[in-house]
């Protein structure tokens, strides 16, 4: 043995042991903040406020980022503490979240990214289905796809809005990538493929290029798709990596996203206001009146107001011909004096308007 071996194991060794009473000081302190935060959701329940506090949440962790000398990275050191409080808000009052499955979507993904690992998930098949268990109250807070960067808006999302007063409280982003995956291990044998049909958009060239004959069967989630090519022979299914693990498949082709820079943006409703944070994002929907250069007067207080608009997108009411609605995204939060009275300049111009929840931004 060489003669430096036995000094190395024992420095190995002793610095094991460190990492031991560290890590029993660490599960200590964290007892201790779990503690805490069940002491502070008492008081808020004696005080009737609500458990989430998205505001504090994110100063919690902003000023940890800042704190942070490292090694440990920024990414890292946020899903640590995302974690931490996700446990400490189930220690305050157990939290029910509903999302549009089934599991392994990428909308189950964004909503584990936001609230942890600790809530109680809810799976749902539509969109829809998610807004009616929020409203109900059978979930605290709902997680739905509103946008994607390369196939646009996600238009059962904003319509939904229309008939719904459910309030934006927050965003989260989830960057998308696609796997093929089957049970067999030859991709000449897939024959049918099943995927949503953003998925199948967003896979295009890879699909032209590799499996021209296959054929393409929609279903209502990537992870259905898995779950449905699990049971199928000679099929295969467009989702991600996960599913492989939770459908009994196999990644067959990995990445086969036309685009790499692919990001779809999650909204998470709820019934509650957000409270400001200074970067917040405020998003309205209203209805101009069917006359020439209505959309411009609703739309030119925000300009006199200079306020800057992130987004602007149009649907139909469903309530006449070519009557439309208008989601916009504005910089700011809807309690700030400028937005304030801009949305009263454009109530007096618009057949409706209503704020739909103001938010930390994430996404520019």
């Amino acid at each position: 043995m060489n003669t430096t071996a036995k000094p190395m194991e024992k420095q190995i060794q002793n610095f094991r042991e460190q990492i031991d009473a560290i890590d029993g000081d660490i599960l200590e302190l964290i007892n201790q903040r779990l503690t805490c935060a069940g002491k502070i959701g008492d008081l808020k329940e004696m005080g009737g406020r609500r458990v989430m506090d998205g505001a504090r949440e994110i100063k919690v962790i902003e000023n940890l980022v800042s704190r942070n000398n490292g090694p440990i990275r920024i990414p890292a050191l946020r899903h640590i503490f995302y974690e931490i409080i996700s446990a400490s808000r189930q220690i305050q009052n157990p939290l029910s979240v509903a999302y549009l499955g089934p599991e392994a979507t990428f909308t189950h993904i964004a909503a584990m990214k936001h609230f942890g690992r600790s809530v109680c998930f809810t799976s749902q098949p539509t969109i829809q289905d998610v807004f009616d268990e929020v409203e109900k109250g059978a979930a605290g807070y709902g997680v739905v796809p509103v946008e994607n960067s390369i196939e646009g808006a996600v238009n059962n999302t904003l319509d939904l809005f229309f008939d719904s007063d459910l309030k934006i409280c927050a965003e989260t982003c989830q960057q998308i990538s696609h796997d093929l995956l089957s049970a067999g291990d030859d991709i000449r044998d897939i024959k049918t493929i099943y995927s949503h049909p953003q998925a199948f958009a967003q896979c295009r060239r890879w699909l032209r290029l590799h499996l021209p004959e296959a054929g393409l069967r929609e279903c209502a989630s990537t992870a259905l798709a898995a779950q449905t090519a699990g049971g199928t022979p000679g099929s295969a299914a467009i989702a991600r990596s996960e599913a492989a693990h939770m459908y009994g498949l196999k990644v067959v082709a990995s990445q086969i996203e036309d685009f790499s820079r692919n990001i779809t943006r999650f909204l998470v409703i709820g019934h509650e206001e957000m409270k400001p944070t200074g970067k917040d994002r405020t998003s309205i929907m209203f209805v101009a009146p069917h006359v020439p250069g209505a959309l411009h007067r609703a739309l030119e207080p925000l300009a006199k107001g200079g306020l800057n608009m992130l987004k602007l997108e149009s649907r139909p009411t469903r309530r006449g011909a070519w009557r439309y609605a208008f989601f916009v995204d504005i910089e700011g939060h809807h309690q700030d004096g400028h937005i304030k009275k801009a949305m009263e300049e454009m109530g007096e111009i618009c057949q409706h308007i209503r704020c739909l929840g103001s938010y930390p931004r994430i996404m520019d």
